[in-house]
C-alpha cells in the first residue's frame, strides 16, 4: 500500500528569541538556524522513518536542492517533486521563544504553483486502496481530492494552516482527519474536544478522527472505538514539526493495520522525542529511536 503525500516543501529560517516580536517592536535574535521544513516535507520524512512507502508530490524553486536531497536521504521517493526555475522555494520565518513555543510566518513560493494536469499524471501510478495525504500549504487541493477519490484512494487530511480554503474543500471525501484543537474548533464551531469530535463524526460519519491536544494528549474516534492517549513528559526545546511527526508516525502504522491505540503510543513518543531537539525535519526520530524509547519508558 502506497502513500502519495501532496504537500509543501519549505526552507525554515528559525530565530531564537526571548519572546515573540510585538507590533512596533524591534528585537535582536539570539541565533539563526536554517532547516529543511514545510508540513509536507516533515510529514513525508516521518512517514518514511515509520516504514511507509511514501512518494512526495510538490514543487521547489531553483534554490530547492537541499529540500530534495533531504527527502532522498530519509528514504522518501522524490520522483514527483518538480523544480520551477521562475519561482523561489517556499520558506518560513519561525520565532522560537525561550520556552520552545513557536510563531510561524509562511511564504508559499513554488508550493502554490501546482497544475491540475501534473496531479492527474501522478495519480495514474496509484490504485484503489492507496492513500493520499494532504494539508493546506499547496494549491489544487480540491482537484487532487476528487481525482484521488474517483480512483478509490483513501484521503487523509491535516487542515493546517486553517483558512477559508480548507473549509471550502469537499471534506465529505476524507477518510481520516488529523486535526488539532484550534483547527477542530474552526471546522465545527465547538470548543471542547469531545464536542469537536462528536460534530466531526456527525458531519462526516464515514471518517475517522484523530484530534491532537498538545501536551494534553490525543483522542481517536471511529465507528468502533474512542481512545485517549496521554502525552509523555519530556524536554521541550522546539515544538515546530511536532504535529507533522505525529501525523506521519500515526498514519504509517494505521494504514498497515496496527491497532489505533498502538499507533497513538508510537506517534506520541515520536513527537515527544522530536520536540526535545532543534528544528523540524532534522529533529524527527527514526523508528529505532522511537521503539527504544517506548521500551525504556
Amino acid at each position: 500500500m502506497k502513500i502519495l503525500n501532496f504537500g509543501s516543501l519549505n526552507i525554515d529560517n528559525t530565530y531564537a528569541v526571548e519572546h515573540f516580536v510585538q507590533p512596533g517592536e524591534t528585537m535582536t535574535a539570539r541565533e539563526l538556524k536554517r532547516f529543511c521544513g514545510g508540513k509536507g516535507l516533515n510529514q513525508s520524512i516521518s512517514l518514511a522513518y515509520a516504514g511507509a512507502d511514501v512518494c512526495h508530490f510538490g514543487c521547489v524553486g531553483s534554490d530547492g536542492d537541499m529540500l530534495i536531497d533531504m527527502l532522498n536521504a530519509c528514504g522518501v521517493n522524490t520522483d514527483a517533486v518538480k523544480r520551477l526555475s521562475n519561482f523561489p522555494s517556499g520558506h518560513a520565518i519561525i520565532q522560537v521563544d525561550k520556552n520552545g513555543q513557536n510563531s510561524i510566518m509562511l511564504f508559499s513560493g513554488a508550493n502554490r504553483q501546482i497544475k491540475p494536469e501534473w496531479i492527474d499524471s501522478e495519480l495514474e501510478k496509484y490504485e484503489s486502496g492507496d492513500w493520499l495525504l494532504i494539508q493546506n500549504e499547496t494549491n489544487c487541493l480540491e482537484h487532487a481530492m476528487r481525482a484521488a477519490y474517483a480512483k478509490g484512494m483513501k484521503i487523509a487530511f491535516n487542515p493546517s494552516p486553517m483558512d477559508e480554503t480548507a473549509l471550502s474543500l469537499p471534506l465529505e471525501l476524507v477518510k481520516l482527519f488529523l486535526i488539532n484543537e484550534v483547527e477542530g474548533a474552526t471546522v465545527t464551531g465547538k470548543q471542547a474536544p469531545g464536542e469537536i469530535i462528536a460534530e466531526l463524526k456527525r458531519r462526516f460519519p464515514n471518517a475517522s478522527v484523530l484530534l491532537t491536544l498538545g501536551k494534553k494528549g490525543s483522542i481517536f474516534k471511529n465507528s468502533h472505538n474512542s481512545i485517549f492517549q496521554p502525552s509523555y513528559l519530556g524536554t521541550v526545546k522546539d515544538t515546530t514539526g511536532a504535529g507533522d511527526t505525529y501525523t506521519g508516525y500515526f498514519l504509517a502504522n494505521y494504514i498497515n493495520g496496527m491497532p489505533p491505540h498502538e499507533c497513538m503510543q508510537i506517534a506520541t513518543m515520536a513527537s515527544t522525542i522530536q520536540i526535545s531537539r532543534d528544528g523540524a525535519a532534522a529533529a524527527i526520530p527514526t523508528k529505532a529511536e522511537v521503539l527504544k524509547a517506548l521500551k525504556d519508558f
